[in-house]
């Protein structure tokens, strides 16, 4: 039975966390949302965004409340998977771990969002690269790609490698420092 509660909330708070997190990045890099994505994310966030904008408004093109919302999702997340293995409420210290742990947890599907928005448009660049997503796909890897290239041209005049370097780079940014901040906060309140 807690397998299944575990899968769950794993599903709901997932659904919730990338929502948020794909809408703060689709704002934040410009990314247009008239297009099927944009429409959903603005679906699915919407109940929670336009209310919390109200107490939590944008400054300089961030828009806090989202990010805010994403963090928060991570947070009862890790709390309700506390209580479901350790069946009872994590004391202070516990929850300002989670708190920290929720964080790592944001950074760490940040970069998950960016590598499959990153293999998505790889995919669809050979399949339709004209389609309705192009254009959110490319507002939300255009910053991320353009540096690499610009260091490694396209091999042949047609082989882009920037997307399997730049996913190479974010597999080694979860590895090294995301599980080193991850491990250092949980040997802190041990």
């Amino acid at each position: 039975m807690d397998q299944a509660l575990k899968f769950l909330l794993d599903v709901v708070f997932s659904l919730l966390t990338y929502s948020f997190l794909l809408r703060f990045a689709m704002q934040w890099l410009r990314a247009p949302f008239r297009n099927p994505v944009g429409q959903a994310v603005a679906a699915l966030t919407d109940w929670a965004v336009k209310p919390l904008r109200r107490v939590v408004p944008g400054f300089r093109g961030i828009d806090w409340s989202t990010l805010l919302l994403a963090w928060l999702a991570q947070l009862l997340w890790l709390v309700a998977l506390a209580l479901v293995v350790g069946r009872a409420g994590p004391g202070a210290a516990g929850v300002v771990m989670l708190a920290l742990l929720a964080v790592v947890e944001i950074v760490k599907a940040m970069l998950w969002l960016l590598i499959i928005v990153v293999i998505a448009q790889a995919i669809l660049s050979w399949t339709s690269p004209d389609g309705p997503l192009a254009g959110v796909l490319n507002a939300l890897t255009f910053r991320f790609l353009a540096p690499i290239r610009r260091l490694v041209p396209p091999i042949g005049g047609t082989l882009d490698l920037s997307p399997l370097i730049l996913i190479v780079v974010l597999q080694l940014v979860l590895m090294l420092p995301v599980a080193w901040l991850e491990g250092a906060v949980l040997t802190l309140f041990r």
